[in-house]
Formats: C-alpha cells, structure tokens, sequence
C-alpha cells in the first residue's frame, strides 16, 4: 500500500513541485485546493483533489480520518494580505486548526512550510541567521509565520517539522519573476547602493527535502532552508543577464523615492482586494541588510545537499519562462 501524503497550498508555486516530488517518492497525493482554485496545471498529474475548511477542526479532523493520510505537508497561507488580521487568520489561525486536527488522528508527520520571514533579517552583513536566532519579523507576513509556529509547538502529540525557506525561486514562481521581465527588457533596477546579502533556495531542492522529511524519525525541529551560498545584491541580476545574454541599464533609486512609491501604491489599492506588488511591508524586506542563513542542522540531520546554486537553478528557471512563453 502507498503512503498517502495531503499537500495543502497545492495549486500554488510550492504546491505543484511538492506534488511532482511526492508522486516521484511513490507516494499517493492528495492535493488540497480552493473551489475557486486554477488547477489546469495539475490535470496530468496522478492525484485526488480535496477541499477544506480550514475554520472547523471538526471538519479538518473528518477529512483527515476518511482520507487516512500518513503525511500531511502543510504549504498553505498567503503572502499577500490587506491587513495584519487577515495575515494572522489564514498563515497561524487556519494552520493551527489544521494541525490540531492532525493531532487528534494517527498522523505519521506534519510538516509546516513556514518562512524565514518568520525570524526576520541580520542586521548586519557578517552575521547568519541560525535556527534559534531570536525572531525579530519586519513584516506582518513574517509576524504571522513566527505566530504560526508558536501555535503549532504548543500542540500535544503533533509529530511537527518546521521548515523556513528562504527566497524560493523556480519555474511558475511569480514574484522574483517581476525581476526577470525587468532584466529581459533590458533594465536592472535597485534600491539605495548600501550592501546587502541574500539567499535563495530552488524550489526542487526544497521540494525534495520537505518529501525526504517524512521519512525522517524526527520531531518538533525546525530548520532554515537555503542552498547554503551567500549571495550579494547583484548575483541574481548579473546570473540572470548571462543566461538571458541581456545587456542592462543599471540604476539605483533613492529608498525615499521607492517608499513614497510604496506608500502610494497602498492607497491605491486601498479600496481592491488585491495587494500591490510593491508595498511598505515589501519595502521592509528589500532594503534588509542581510537575508544568508545558516543551514548547518539541515545538512547534518536530512544529508541535505543541494542540486542547484543560484547560477544553476536560474539557468533551468529562465529556460522554463521562455519555453512556456513567460518571457519573450
């Protein structure tokens, strides 16, 4: 007999090579997605579509016990939200109720996909952020995660594993991509001139250690997730420029500029559902010194090691975009 595995978040970024890895492992998948959910890229894939209702323990436990999942990887949350409330209500209240469901069966593992938003940035370029680095979220996002995980350790008989990617990037990702199209049109743009570190982790290396973690007879650990490199602010740009074979205008705006823009764009969409892709809480994030952290307990405790740096996993990414028309 398979082990059966829930995905939730499954029609998203994460979601889709969280499904392609699982089914690779051998596992039997169940895709956990909206009604309203676009799931025409997952028609070819060998799984059974689930809804659930995230605002009733009763009903994620009678999910939970009819479907009789081993595994349940939770990817599920928004990083996009009008308010801190909203935030707070699907990344650490619709989890929770989840994981207490969980609790309450035979569940074999409960991975929480979590955020090194969670612990928030370095504040300075020579210092990693560890697993137990004292939490300090610059945004409501990262609020909600760290709120997300204090919930979810508070859950008796939980076997949880807390796993904080950093950037993620890959094929179908959407937000880094903003800066791909501006690269390909030929402009490179930045904000401030101070000096930054980053990290990025692509989306199968992730993929692949989340679906290796069921395995593992570990609990209640949580671990930062990276490809182990540090990066400056122009790595991603100067990789992306070579495999595009691009020449660019570079160019730096003053922060001033950019959170005046930030702060506009707020109002803007005061009124709409949608979240502008530029705003005070993106801001917070783009202008932090120092996003590398250390993923030494990964390596040591999952014999994790990466397939993909940044120069590679770009040069498949960017392939992917312009095979499937993303980018001209």
């Amino acid at each position: 007999m398979k082990k059966k595995v829930l995905i939730t978040g499954a029609s998203g970024f994460v979601g889709y090579h969280l499904i392609v890895e699982a089914l690779e492992a051998g596992l039997d998948v169940f895709a956990a997605v909206r009604p309203s959910s676009d799931v025409s890229h997952l028609k070819n894939l060998d799984v059974t579509f689930t809804n659930l209702q995230y605002d009733s323990v009763d009903a994620l436990k009678a999910n939970i016990t009819t479907n009789n999942y081993d595994y349940i990887i939770h990817a599920s949350g928004t990083t996009k939200a009008k308010n801190k409330k909203e935030y707070n209500l699907i990344n650490a209240e619709y989890s929770r109720n989840l994981a207490q469901a969980a609790s309450e069966t035979k569940i074999e593992k409960f991975v929480f996909v979590s955020s090194l938003a969670a612990l928030g940035p370095s504040l300075n370029v020579g210092t990693n952020i560890e697993d137990d680095t004292t939490p300090n979220p610059v945004t409501s996002y990262g609020e909600s995660k760290l709120l997300a995980e204090q919930y979810l350790r508070s859950i008796k008989n939980l076997p949880l594993l807390t796993f904080r990617p950093t950037a993620v990037y890959g094929p179908r990702e959407k937000d880094i991509f903003i800066l791909f199209k501006s690269i390909n049109m030929g402009l490179e743009p930045y904000i401030g001139k101070f000096e930054q570190q980053f990290s990025f982790i692509y989306v199968k290396d992730l993929a692949a250690v989340l679906i290796a973690s069921l395995q593992s007879d570990l609990v209640n650990k949580t671990y930062n997730v990276s490809d182990g490199v540090k990066y400056d602010r122009y790595a991603l740009a100067d990789y992306s420029k070579k495999v595009l074979n691009k020449k660019t205008f570079k160019f730096h705006l003053p922060v001033a500029a950019v959170g005046a823009i930030a702060s506009l764009m707020e109002k803007m969409y005061a009124s709409s559902s949608k979240t502008p892709a530029l705003n005070k809480e993106k801001m917070a994030e783009l202008t932090a010194i120092n996003w590398a952290c250390n993923i030494n307990h990964l390596e040591t405790d999952f014999a994790f090691l990466p397939k993909y740096n940044l120069e590679s996993g770009l040069a498949e990414t960017l392939l992917w975009y312009k095979n499937n028309k993303w980018l001209s």
